[in-house]
């Protein structure tokens, strides 16, 4: 199982490269989700996040014990996830979603889960297992998407 989860919360190894690993389990992400948007409905997008959510818990649970670190830099699979909350958003609030907005996208989710507004940096700091690994990056992703809701609006 642990050959599993480090195959799963690297993101297919990405974790793995040297450098800026978060950054690339990003553009990775969003890559992905480019070539997918069209074709997964609001609830398929829904119900598979939270299947990967739950299984990223309890794999991140079984890598940090191994470890003997909550938030190693390999784990990227919470990158994964806090894009796939943004791109959950546009889907359900019908926002504008072409190339440049997948740029906007990819500078504010890094954007805000680098500087950690609070309460991700409460989140960061105060939660000290997989769900809170996870969390600061949903917390990152949700002010990305009120910022980009907003541009959506005003342009």
């Amino acid at each position: 199982m642990n050959k599993f989860s480090k195959v799963i919360i690297s993101l297919f190894g990405i974790g793995f490269i040297p450098i800026a690993p978060g950054t690339l389990a990003s553009f990775f992400s969003l890559i992905l989700f480019y070539l997918l948007y069209s074709y997964l409905s609001f609830i398929a997008m829904i119900l598979i996040f939270l299947f990967i959510f739950l299984l990223s818990i309890k794999l991140i649970n079984i890598y940090s014990y191994d470890k003997s670190n909550h938030d190693s830099t390999e784990i990227v699979i919470d990158e994964f996830l806090g894009i796939f909350f943004i791109i959950i958003c546009f889907k359900h609030f019908n926002l504008t979603i072409d190339k440049f907005m997948f740029f906007l996208i990819f500078v504010s989710f890094r954007f805000f889960d680098i500087l950690k507004i609070f309460p991700a940096n409460w989140v960061d700091k105060k939660i000290k297992n997989s769900f809170g690994v996870i969390l600061d990056d949903i917390v990152a992703g949700v002010y990305s998407v009120l910022v980009l809701y907003l541009l959506n609006v005003l342009i």
